[in-house]
């Protein structure tokens, strides 16, 4: 197939990679011109995936009509604040794009202010394509070297084409499954970002295994309480979307949400911590945008709620732990 990629952080990068080594033919097209220029020169995202070369047959672009002309599945690998300009920037060309089939967004938070997940956000607007996201375990640069991972691709309808771009995806080393539960996959997606930031301040405060044993099954059942309340099915969360991405994204050393969450907990400020970083942590404002949710619609989400102090009203990590384990006791 054709795919074209807008976005070359780490993770697009990676899939560019992973579906060129499958033979099909890929676009990686940067945001910014310059970064395709140092892309075609050292053939290396030394950037946001170094170490890992950029196959020959990986073409790089940066002018979305000509791209747009022959893809048959455009992946949108920008973070979730960058999404609706991004899609409107595709809407441009829209009509050139004749061959399209599939547009699937990587990205895994709400939209600032609407709350809106990010299939929404593409549905806004591009009412008129098929949307899908590609979410469950996966850090960039084992994909990128090959190594094994199951991913999620969910989409609603379009169901020829999903089996066509699951059997294009899938290889040696990465298998996809299908779901047409587009908003389990992508609020799983969104809040494990949250709880990973909660088990970082439980590893910079020291707080042990069973801590971050009970903060992950607390979560999960947390996040399967907002989710069915928003519409999504239960059984999701507890697959790779959910649970899968939840275990890899809160103990993953190379998880930027967890390492977030972690100098927290180690006494840095928030502030400081955002200041001059060339990765986004998704988990920060999805945690602002799924508290004030939970709140519109009366949901109960302690963790979510205390995340939210912690990120946005400078409480001490420990004064949220201090908080979680004095609420009223319960059955399990």
């Amino acid at each position: 197939m054709n795919f074209a990629i807008l976005g070359a952080g780490a993770w697009g990068t990676a899939i560019a990679v992973h579906l060129s080594r499958l033979g099909h033919t890929v676009t990686l097209v940067p945001r910014r011109f310059e970064h395709a220029l140092a892309l075609a020169s050292a053939r290396e995202n030394a950037d946001y995936l170094p170490g890992v070369a950029l196959p020959l047959s990986l073409q790089l672009g940066h002018e979305l009509t000509p791209v747009l002309m022959e893809a048959e599945v455009v992946l949108l690998a920008c973070p979730s604040q960058a999404l609706r300009q991004t899609c409107e920037q595709l809407r441009a060309s829209l009509s050139l794009a004749t061959q399209l089939k599939l547009v699937v967004s990587l990205a895994k938070g709400l939209e600032t202010n609407t709350h809106l997940r990010p299939s929404e956000v593409i549905k806004t607007v591009l009412p008129d394509v098929a949307v899908g996201t590609l979410t469950g375990p996966s850090h960039a640069e084992e994909v990128a070297r090959g190594q094994p991972a199951a991913m999620v691709l969910a989409v609603a309808g379009a169901e020829q084409t999903l089996s066509e771009v699951q059997t294009a995806f899938s290889g040696p080393a990465l298998r996809i499954y299908t779901t047409d539960d587009v908003a389990g996959a992508e609020i799983g997606g969104c809040l494990k970002n949250v709880y990973a930031i909660a088990a970082g301040c439980c590893d910079g405060l020291y707080l042990g295994d069973n801590a971050r044993a009970a903060l992950l099954t607390r979560a999960l059942a947390e996040m399967v309480r907002v989710g069915v309340a928003l519409g999504a099915r239960g059984e999701t969360f507890y697959g790779l979307s959910g649970f899968g991405d939840l275990v890899a994204t809160c103990h993953g050393a190379w998880s930027r949400n967890r390492e977030f969450g972690q100098r927290l907990g180690e006494g840095r400020p928030v502030a400081d911590l955002l200041i001059g970083r060339k990765t986004v942590v998704e988990g920060y404002r999805t945690t602002e945008s799924f508290a004030e949710l939970c709140v519109a619609r009366g949901l109960n989400a302690p963790i979510l709620a205390e995340m939210r102090r912690v990120l946005f009203e400078n409480q001490k990590p420990a004064a949220a732990l201090a908080a979680l384990m004095g609420r009223e006791l319960k059955r399990e």
